[in-house]
């Protein structure tokens, strides 16, 4: 197996997916170890910064790569497998910014009522416990929560000379946000443009469903991942198979619109898994669907739709693929 590392230089981060050229070609079946900055690029590091003081929001959500994959033409499927996910510093920071989040006004749903304040969080981490610790900024409450590694941010370019920002998820992926995305998964995206150009990026050390005030334990993140080509078979909206689950993840707005997106693609899927007709797998979705939220803060929100492997007849998605990676992950 090739592996590749890349730490990239502050100049060659991606900010957008689509429009930026490839830092480097890889083939499928590479192991890849990589390094990714914080959704702040750093630069919050104290509970007295302030966001507006300290944050170029032109310079947000920064990516590593993107990475041209040997052989990946439209219409293919990239095959991400996530082996591990691991904090690169011992802090990582959270904080309320005015007109974003879930609960307060913002550019789009505006009211009357001001700003949320802004505030700054800092979560030192304990290694050794696996730990992050969360420390009230107007109380006396410390709490230790369990660390859960997961990238906010993996996708491809989209097709048709299109450019998004790194803020956004689609159907080429971007920034879901969900929780997910963690070690041990594997991310199906469908590829737009000769080479697929993906990057992965805005690390957190954990973050609940939802991400309700818009950011997470955001910290740098050591990835370790397995790139593999399946040919043809894009899915429309990414893909995410784990051990125990099927995962489709769709964002639009309204959020009911993700929803509706991800369930529909959940019932391709099923289809595809099964042999199952349309409304045959809707259904059987129907009754063993789960609908966690991944974002309702970006500029789309995130909805998943996942399915317990253990209540169906065993599948064989991309004839393996999974199975295959994790078998592979296993020799690191």
């Amino acid at each position: 197996m090739e592996i590749i590392e890349f730490i990239p230089e502050r100049e060659q981060y991606a900010w957008t997916f689509g429009g930026v050229p490839p830092v480097r070609t890889v083939t499928p079946g590479t192991l890849m170890r990589l390094w990714t900055e914080d959704a702040f690029s750093g630069r919050l590091q104290s509970a007295s910064d302030r966001p507006s003081e300290k944050l170029d929001m032109r310079e947000v959500n920064p990516q590593t790569g993107p990475f041209y994959v040997e052989g990946a033409e439209p219409g293919d499927t990239l095959a991400l497998h996530i082996v591990d996910l691991e904090p690169a510093r011992d802090w990582a920071a959270s904080a309320t910014i005015p007109l974003f989040g879930g609960l307060t006004s913002t550019d789009r749903t505006v009211t009357l009522q001001d700003a949320l304040p802004e505030l700054t969080w800092i979560y030192q981490l304990d290694r050794e416990r696996q730990t992050v610790r969360f420390e009230a900024l107007r109380g006396e409450l410390q709490l230790d929560l369990p660390v859960a590694p997961m990238l906010g941010t993996v996708g491809v370019a989209p097709g048709a000379r299109e450019v998004r920002t790194s803020l956004v998820p689609d159907m080429f992926g971007g920034n879901m946000d969900t929780p997910e995305m963690r070690a041990g998964a594997t991310c199906y995206l469908g590829v737009n443009v000769e080479g697929a150009l993906f990057s992965v990026g805005d690390g957190h050390y954990r973050q609940g469903e939802g991400e309700s005030c818009g950011t997470a334990v955001e910290g740098a993140m050591n990835v370790t991942l397995i790139v593999e080509l399946i040919k043809g078979h894009a899915p429309v909206w990414p893909r995410i198979e784990q051990d125990g689950h099927y995962v489709v993840v769709a964002s639009s707005r309204p959020l009911e619109d993700a929803w509706r997106a991800s369930q529909a693609g959940m019932v391709a899927w099923l289809g595809e898994l099964y042999g199952l007709d349309r409304l045959d797998a809707y259904q059987l979705l129907t009754q063993i669907s789960e609908s966690p939220l991944a974002n309702v803060v970006d500029a789309n929100y995130s909805a998943v739709t996942k399915v317990a492997k253990r209540l169906l007849p065993t599948g064989d998605a991309y004839n393996g693929m999974h199975r295959h990676l994790r078998g592979q992950a296993a020799t690191v």
